[in-house]
């Protein structure tokens, strides 16, 4: 065996000790890692090739620093470009020095290192100016005029954003706002609103769908309505619950919260209806629903009698393609003399002249695309059976305009100026007759602008638009709408029965084009029955599991059939797998619940969290665990409020 180069040693028991072997390297300036470790080597005097000194090593490395970094060797100093320009920076200025370092070094203790003295410290940030209540620029604003999102100074940034005009919340453009809506706004006072609409895809996300699933299988988004079909009735809810924080708008009687509905200018003429008016969302007090509010501003009412009889026929006129007419008042809450006319509220309407216009998508200035005949065929047909129903009612609807048919869904309009005419003309004697004749006078009227994009000011203009239909449409909706248009012969009344018999093929289309769309909605409705059956036996759980006491028993749910019901809701919920992970597997809590409701004689094995308890029930025995405790809540809670 070949000799060690080191001396051995031994220790108190007497076993021999050797050195470690050091590496093949010059190891004469690198210090021991015992002294480093325990403050000596006791292989110092046995041949230890390390440094034992360390005073040495650090005026080493002192030297080796000085010889890299030396704070008095000259400063850089770059040579002058030929043809450069000399700049104006200097290059013996005061070097930088953070403020407040010398007096934060000298308050550190003496034990700690040099090392972390002379490095810079800074002052803790402290915040400041945070006031919610102020409309300072700490939140909203900079310095250099660079704008955040604050959602307490949404009025400044609304302000900033469009200085000139305010914003409008139902415009489908918020930022395009027309000078005339400005206006409005402007008149009416400074109206507010939340610049930040909801996110309406924050849950139930769209995801890529399978196309080769087994028949047994199902995706998540199977088990919600249709994400389209869900956006659409968040933006409605949204639109029917949205304020105006700043409003100055007063409250009519039992309405409040009024938010102005259109936007447009107002023209002197008084507008459709002879005088001007306003569109209005509000709450009810009485119902706590939203209803519309149409104001006629500037009337005097001097017949009560025919306005009680005209609003009392009106209101009995229920039908899917008239807007309802809940009631009508007088007020001087806007420091006139106003009329007011109550009808439900449709959220997110539009008007045919809104839906049909040339400047809604591409352009001020861009040609507007045609309407489809079939659309053409249902507005005309939605219309007449609507026509009809006013009609049989003894009255006449007075307001077939393109400003005063609005679109609630798809391709499903109503009649929303119903009965206002008739308030504001009640002392014109015009014969019934005559005015329900008029009634399809103003329906060929509006068939015809909307296929041909033009409004006929006379009689004259119609020949010409007719002809011009022509070129686009069949000719069996040109002769209808020329039908309309004509007048009626003697003896020969227009009715909406003519229209309605020879238009039974158009009738046929839109009949299963509305049970296609039922037999859709049925589906959709389906599913969230079965949401709602699964919500309510979670109610139930949530209202068993973990009650902090109950009779003046602090275990109640703790104990008996409750506990097991704890249990059970762990199996569902709070699941892990192998490594403790947790499982969220949203069919295996789906199936779990429809079980349970179901009452099947499957069974589960159920333990706690420490393992030391376990019991295999079956969902049966679960179900009527789960009715026995909510029966005895709701005992307790009908008898506590018998003993008050």
């Amino acid at each position: 065996m070949a000799s060690t180069r080191f001396g051995s040693a031994t220790d108190r028991a007497g076993r021999t000790m050797a050195s470690p072997r050091p590496k093949a390297r010059d190891t004469k300036d690198t210090l021991c890692r015992n002294v480093l470790i325990y403050g000596h080597c006791r292989y110092e005097d046995q041949g230890c090739a390390f440094n034992h000194d360390q005073n040495k090593n650090s005026s080493s490395s002192m030297d080796v620093s000085k010889k890299s970094l030396n704070v008095e060797s000259p400063s850089f100093t770059p040579a002058q470009l030929p043809g450069s320009k000399k700049t104006g920076f200097s290059t013996t200025a005061t070097p930088f020095t953070p403020r407040g370092s010398a007096a934060a070094t000298s308050s550190l203790p003496q034990d700690v290192p040099a090392l972390y003295k002379t490095g810079p410290t800074f002052a803790e940030f402290t915040p400041q100016n945070y006031d919610l209540n102020t409309a300072s620029g700490t939140n909203g604003t900079g310095g250099d005029g660079a704008m955040s999102y604050d959602p307490f100074t949404m009025s400044n940034v609304a302000q900033a954003l469009n200085p000139a005009s305010q914003y409008n919340p139902y415009a489908e453009d918020p930022n395009a706002l027309s000078g005339a809506g400005a206006q409005y706004y402007g008149a009416q006072g400074a109206y507010t609103a939340p610049l930040q609409p909801l996110n309406h895809h924050l849950y139930n996300p769209v995801n890529p769908s399978r196309e080769n699933l087994l028949p047994h299988q199902k995706q998540i988004q199977e088990l919600f309505v249709p994400e389209h079909l869900r956006e659409e009735l968040a933006k409605k809810s949204e639109a029917a619950r949205q304020v105006l924080p700043t409003s100055t708008l007063p409250s009519p009687t039992h309405y409040h919260s009024l938010v102005p509905l259109d936007v447009k200018m107002r023209t002197n003429s008084g507008g459709f209806f002879g005088f001007p008016s306003s569109v209005y969302k509000a709450y009810s007090r009485k119902q706590g629903s939203t209803f519309c509010l149409r104001r006629i501003e500037g009337y005097r009412l001097t017949a009560e009698g025919s306005f009680v009889k005209t609003m009392t026929a009106w209101k009995k006129i229920i039908h899917p393609n008239v807007v309802t007419t809940v009631e009508a008042f007088t007020t001087r809450e806007f420091s006139d003399s106003s009329l007011i006319f109550v009808q439900h509220y449709h959220p997110l309407s539009k008007t045919l002249a809104e839906a049909h216009s040339a400047t809604t998508a591409a352009g001020r200035f861009s040609r507007p695309s045609p309407v489809a005949e079939r659309v053409l065929w249902s507005y005309l047909l939605q219309i007449t059976s609507a026509l009809r129903a006013i009609h049989a009612g003894g009255l006449a609807a007075r307001c077939i305009d393109a400003t005063k048919v609005i679109i609630t869904d798809k391709n499903r309009i109503r009649l929303a100026g119903c009965s206002i005419i008739d308030v504001l003309q009640g002392e014109n004697q015009t014969p019934l007759e005559d005015l329900q004749q008029e009634d399809f006078l103003h329906l060929g009227r509006l068939i015809l602008s909307l296929a041909t994009h033009s409004q006929p000011r006379n009689s004259h203009e119609v020949p010409p638009l007719l002809d011009q239909m022509s070129r686009s449409y069949s000719q069996e909706l040109v002769s209808r709408t020329s039908w309309l248009l004509s007048p009626p012969q003697p003896g020969q009344p227009k009715t909406t029965k003519v229209i309605l018999a020879e238009s039974a093929t158009h009738l046929d289309d839109i009949m299963i084009a509305q049970f296609n769309y039922q037999d859709e909605t049925t589906s959709h409705l389906s599913k969230e029955l079965e949401n709602g059956r699964l919500f309510r036996l979670m109610a139930k759980l949530g209202a068993i599991n973990e009650r902090p006491e109950f009779d003046n028993d602090p275990t109640w749910s703790e104990t008996n059939e409750r506990y097991t019901l704890k249990l059970f809701r762990d199996y569902v919920f709070h699941q892990v797998d192998s490594q403790g992970n947790p499982v969220v597997d949203l069919g295996h809590i789906v199936q779990c619940l429809n079980k349970l409701d179901a009452g099947i004689d499957e069974k589960i094995y159920l333990t706690s969290r420490d393992h030391q308890s376990a019991f295999v029930v079956t969902y049966k025995e679960l179900k009527k665990q789960v009715t026995t405790a909510f029966g005895d809540l709701l005992k307790g809670g009908a008898a506590k409020s018998k003993s008050y």
